[in-house]
This record gives C-alpha cells, structure tokens and sequence, in this order.
C-alpha cells in the first residue's frame, strides 16, 4: 500500500520510532520564532545550562507587538516593549538570525518564510504560532508548538510527537469567478466544525486546489487549524516550483534540478489510503462570512443569522445561544444587513501582496462609507514595499483607507495599538473571531479580501457584485 505525503516527510525525518509508550522523535528542518511566545523557553534552555543546537536552521521575526503606524513608534504596551527586547538579547546571546523592526526581511513569521525562500517541499517545519500550518502550501510538514516544545527543539532541533492521521480533502471541479481560498476553506471549517480535524493532518488535492496560486494556497493552510487539524499541506506542482523559482537562496543550474527531481517526487502516491476524506463540489462554494465567536459559525454572504434552532446538536445549540447574545444579532437577519464599523485587512491569512491587489481592485474610483474606518497592514516589509511600487497605496489613500507603513499582526491579535472598542463591530480578513480577539469585547466578522474591500465601501457586509 502506497504512503500519504504527510506520512513520506514524518518518516523521512522520524530519528527514533516510538514504541507505543513513546513518541516517535523526528527531526525538524527548519524553526521559526517569534516575540510573544519564546521568553521562557529561553530562560529555561538558559538555566539547564544547554545551548541551541542548530541557530542555523532557526530564524526569528519580529510581528505581533510591532507598532503599524510608523518604524519610529514605541511598542506602548510593556510587556510587548519587554517581549521584543527579550528576542533581541536571546537571539543576539544564541547566535540566532533576528528580523528586527525597520530590517527589509521583517514582517509576519509566515509571511516572510516564504518570501526568504526558507520553506521547501519535504521539509519539517515548527513555530511556536498555531497558523504556522500556512507553510504547509509548500509541500511542507507545518505545524505549531507551545512553549515546553520549542525549548526541546532548541536544544536538540528535534521534537517528540505521536504520528498523525490523515485525512483528504477533494475540491472537485474549478472555483467560481469572485470566489477565493478564503471562501473555500470557511466552508469546509463550517462543514467539519472546529473540531473535524483533531488529530489528523489535511492535505488539500482536486483541481480546484491546483488552480489556486501559491499564495491562495496559503490562505487555505493557514486556516486548517481552524478545523482542529494539526497541519495542513499541499502536494508541490508547476505553480510550487515556479514561485520557489523566484525566491532567494535557490540553487542554480544542474543543483536546481536536482532539486526539482526531489520536489516532484514529495506527493501522495496513488494507491496511499487516508484515514478520512472529505469531498466538495467547487459549485457549491460561494463567498462566506461568519456570524458567531468561530469560524465554523459562518453561512453564505447571502444567508442569514442562524436560530439556536436550526442546529441539531445541543452543544451547538449553546454555542450559537452565546454567539447570537455577546455579537448582538438576531436570527433571521440578513448578513448584508450587518452594519460594520472597522474594516481590517491583513494577517498572516490575508495580509500578502495579492490580497492587497484585489482590494485594491474593488477600492479603485470608490470611496470608504462614512464613519468607517478602514485599515489595511501589510504582512511584511516586502509587501509593503511591492504596494508602492504598484501604486496600491495611492488607490487605498484616494478611497480614504489607512494604510500602514510596518508590516505586522497588528489587529488580528490586538496586542499593539490596533484594536476594537469594546462593542465595536468590525469585518475582518484574519482567521480568527473569538470573543475579545480584535479588542476585548469587540465582535468581528471574518471573510475575504474582496468582501472586506466591498463592505468598507457599502458600511455593511457586501461583495464587489453589490457595488
């Protein structure tokens, strides 16, 4: 029986095989580390008296704290000014490779990962960030890990983990015109619910999935863990091999084909079986936006608010009782009769220069309503610096949005300046609407670029057809 391409890179890279008491060992290729999640670790690899293994093979950014407004800014927060000056000591004390603010490499960690051309097909790759399964576009096993577990792999760029299950998901047929990655995989997060995927990796297979670029291609993995999946991945194509094509540090000559030979061979052999599959009929999907605290609470842009009722599962019947109460809205109401105040675009899901194209696309000779405000951060310095370059800037500044100068998080996390007031309503292109995420007690809607570009225009939830 043929192997699933999750489980060719898991034994590629397995050091010792797990005995059924223990976890199988595996090494990792490549760590990545960001501000808020590496204090401890560090004072922990410090009082055991062990170094870092591998800093050649770590690499860290500067993201969530970092301000938007300006390179110049100080971080307001405390914690966020400590968290950042930690980085800066631990990498410069370990010989670790930083991304500083104002550096041309910053930005969001799974951004910048491949913009540097530091993710590759086969690879084992670990973040202390849950979203780290964006990586998974690659070919790549991607996957967040807490705290304990980055402090292991510092020490020995190794991690212990029990082998996961695979699971396949199938989108047959091609997308519509104006539907995008991030309506694909809110429908499926809706279909499976938040927990569909415990335990399992995805990997994403159909045409519908091969004609996304790579960059669509990381939406839809970035959200996989949105599912309750550990990671998600993609089989390497053309589309692979030629954005990798572009990115620094890549072999030349007869070494990149060598290296190519290997990349078409990390795939999913045809007789490999998958513990579960999931099939959709790209037809079906249209744009999405959630209503509720998760994102499995979310309906057709075209639908209406769902009554406690309409489930037939009681806990889901709860769940949607304290949606419905802390987002304030009422069954029945149309999703385009949502008033919005803020609307954010950015985030490791959809914070790359092709998002920024399509709202730009739909801002061009339009204006921001009244009283909304509209911010827009790109997700890393490069992306920035590829909006002046295309003139994007003009078009968000001409509609009246605020677009921001430093790549960060920013309000998908709100743990710098850029937050909700508490009630404050806003539609977001991030990954994540649970309770207090954009700001405590702030109610967020998340949805696509083009939905957030139309909904910034209309001051309610929209798609570009409804301009």
């Amino acid at each position: 029986m043929g192997s699933t391409l999750a489980n060719k890179i898991w034994d590629e890279h397995t050091v010792r095989r797990g005995d059924g008491r223990e976890d199988d060992l595996v090494f990792i290729d490549l760590h990545l580390l960001h501000e808020v999640n590496t204090p401890q670790a560090f004072d922990d690899l410090r009082a055991s008296g062990r170094r870092v293994r591998r800093p050649d093979l770590t690499v860290a950014t500067e993201d969530h704290n970092t301000p938007t407004l300006s390179l110049n800014r100080m971080i307001s927060d405390a914690a966020g000014r400590r968290q950042s000056m930690l980085i800066r000591q631990n990498c410069a004390e370990f010989g670790i490779p930083l991304h500083r603010l104002g550096d041309p490499g910053q930005g969001i960690v799974h951004v910048i990962g491949p913009e540097l051309g530091l993710i590759r097909p086969g690879m084992t790759v670990v973040c202390c960030d849950s979203h780290t399964t964006t990586l998974g576009a690659f070919g790549a096993l991607a996957f967040g890990i807490g705290t304990s577990q980055v402090e292991h792999v510092l020490a020995t760029q190794t991690l212990s983990m029990p082998r996961l299950k695979d699971m396949a998901v199938t989108v047959d047929g091609r997308l519509a015109d104006g539907v995008t990655a991030k309506d694909l995989v809110l429908t499926l997060i809706a279909q499976l619910g938040t927990a569909g995927g415990q335990g399992h990796v995805i990997e994403y297979r159909g045409e519908a999935v091969s004609a996304l670029s790579m960059e669509a291609r990381m939406t839809l993995c970035n959200m996989s863990v949105e599912a309750g999946s550990r990671a998600g991945l993609i089989g390497p194509d053309q589309v692979t091999f030629d954005y990798l094509r572009t990115r620094p540090g890549m072999p030349q000559g007869a070494d990149w084909e060598a290296e190519l030979a290997y990349w078409a061979s990390v795939r999913t052999d045809d007789d490999a079986v998958f513990d579960k599959e999931v099939v959709i009929d790209a037809a079906t999907v249209v744009p999405y936006v959630s209503w509720g605290t998760n994102p499995s609470q979310s309906v057709p842009m075209h639908g209406r608010v769902p009554a406690p009722g309409d489930f037939a599962d009681a806990q889901a019947q709860v769940a949607a009782e304290r949606a419905l109460e802390y987002m304030d809205l009422r069954p029945g109401t149309a999703m385009r009769d949502i008033a919005i105040e803020t609307v954010f675009v950015g985030s490791c899901t959809n914070g790359r220069i092709e998002d920024l194209r399509e709202v730009a696309s739909v801002l061009e000779g339009r204006r921001v309503a009244d009283d909304l405000h509209m911010l827009i951060v790109p997700g890393s310095a490069a992306v920035h610096r590829q909006a002046l370059s295309e003139g994007l800037d003009r078009v968000f500044a001409e509609a009246g949005a605020d677009f921001r100068a430093v790549g960060g998080c920013s309000m998908c996390c709100a743990l710098n300046e850029d937050r909700l007031r508490p009630g404050q309503r806003a539609l977001s292109t991030s990954n994540r609407n649970f309770e207090g995420r954009q700001g405590k007690g702030s109610r967020t809607h998340i949805a696509s670029p083009a939905v957030a570009a139309a909904t910034a225009v209309a001051g309610r939830i929209a798609g570009p057809t409804d301009l």
